[in-house]
């Protein structure tokens, strides 16, 4: 089972760090965000991983290399502007194939077990949600017995981490270029395609400066 960390945000609200540096190589605690990532998903087997880039992408392929210090083989996935989450997938599909795959954006920093995601899901994707951020108090979507529904009434909602299992079949139809993710999980929920689960460990949308302060806050009560 293959991997993808998205890695093509300039990330503007972390300037001026990410004017010179792409945001998944801001540091936390002394290490890259997207280190975080590839160690864990090594550790939970993910050996094949692809990443995205677009700002500063040369920078991460300097860095991180083929992925072998790590115990991983990268495959990366340049493109020549930002194609937002739903197009950068379907830009990869060629490099991740035709089974499910696992989708994590490069600026979250999280506690989560991948190993948790091997199983696997049925439908078209499998989302991994968390309880709402005090920036993000409406939430995403809601989770019912273990399907993930966008339900028209107000209903209780849940955030959605970043992390998931996708199918390639959930771009069918979809033309080249630049898309959002979202449609295409609405989409697949009408049709009971989308199943879910809630973390509840230690999870940071590493979206701005306080976040990240946040961060480095968690990892330096560690023992």
């Amino acid at each position: 089972m293959k991997a993808m960390i998205l890695a093509a945000g300039k990330g503007e609200r972390l300037r001026p760090l990410t004017l010179h540096t792409p945001k998944p190589l801001v540091r936390a605690g002394g290490v890259p965000l997207i280190e975080y990532h590839i160690r864990a998903l090594a550790g939970a087997g993910f050996t094949e991983l692809v990443i995205n880039h677009a700002w500063l992408g040369q920078q991460l392929e300097t860095y991180l290399g083929n992925g072998a210090r790590f115990g991983v083989r990268i495959a990366w996935s340049p493109e020549s502007e930002p194609l937002e989450t739903g197009g950068g997938i379907q830009h990869a599909l060629p490099l991740l194939g035709a089974q499910p795959f696992v989708v994590v954006n490069g600026d979250i920093w999280c506690e989560f077990d991948f190993a948790r995601l091997r199983a696997p899901a049925p439908g078209l994707a499998h989302l991994v949600l968390v309880d709402n951020p005090a920036h993000h108090p409406q939430g995403d979507f809601a989770l019912v017995d273990g399907q993930v529904s966008d339900p028209l009434a107000p209903a209780p909602r849940l955030t959605y981490s970043g992390i998931a299992v996708l199918h390639p079949r959930l771009f069918e139809g979809c033309a080249p270029g630049a898309f959002k993710l979202a449609p295409l999980l609405r989409r697949a929920m009408a049709h009971g395609q989308v199943s879910g689960e809630r973390f509840a460990g230690r999870w940071v949308d590493v979206g701005t400066h306080e976040r990240l302060a946040e961060v480095e806050t968690v990892l330096s009560e560690r023992p």
